[in-house]
């Protein structure tokens, strides 16, 4: 008798396995991509419903039907898509910085997707430096952002990021450039 899924995906991440190599390793071994993917969020203590949301969200393109030899590289995309992240909880300073960031996104004036999705996922996995770092390495949109809005509320969330114990030193940088841009947007 085979031990359940769930126990093999749980061994596997135990022994340093990353989310993908569990996912390939269960796959190949049932034969059946999408009780794999599942086994693998609950090893990693995605609630269920959540689990089944971000697996729906991809079934068509990558689990409905096995392809035998590409299991690795289904597990990879899988991680890319972030079906793998783990959600932690956020502090209310978390939730304030995700709301800046917000309204940073609103005032590019648009976004490309894959620059939100990576945000999406930082959000997710509580990552705000990076997605701090992200915000503030981009610029608004010449004909459709505010840019005396995107830097200024940059500028409040890299001041709330720096007040955190211990911060990363990037973002003293990142706040002083932010910083430099408000000043010449505010200026007439």
């Amino acid at each position: 008798m085979q031990p359940p899924l769930i126990t093999l995906a749980r061994h596997a991440l135990a022994r340093g396995s990353t989310p993908a190599e569990a996912y390939a390793f269960l796959a190949r071994r049932s034969r059946k991509p999408l009780p794999a993917a599942r086994a693998v969020c609950l090893a990693l203590s995605i609630p269920l419903a959540e689990a089944d949301r971000r697996l729906d969200d991809c079934y068509s393109a990558l689990l409905a039907h096995r392809r035998p030899g590409s299991e690795a590289d289904t597990g990879e995309l899988l991680e890319a898509l972030g079906v793998f992240d783990v959600p932690v909880t956020l502090t209310d300073t978390d939730r304030s910085l995700i709301d800046l960031f917000l309204t940073a996104i609103d005032a590019m004036g648009g976004i490309r997707p894959g620059h939100r999705h990576g945000l999406d996922r930082w959000f997710t996995t509580g990552n705000l430096t990076a997605a701090y770092l992200s915000l503030a390495a981009a610029h608004p949109m010449p004909r459709t952002g505010d840019p005396t809005a995107y830097w200024t509320t940059l500028v409040a969330a890299g001041e709330l990021l720096a007040a955190t114990p211990a911060p990363d030193g990037r973002i003293k940088l990142a706040l002083a450039h932010c910083r430099t841009q408000a000043a010449r947007t505010s200026t007439p």
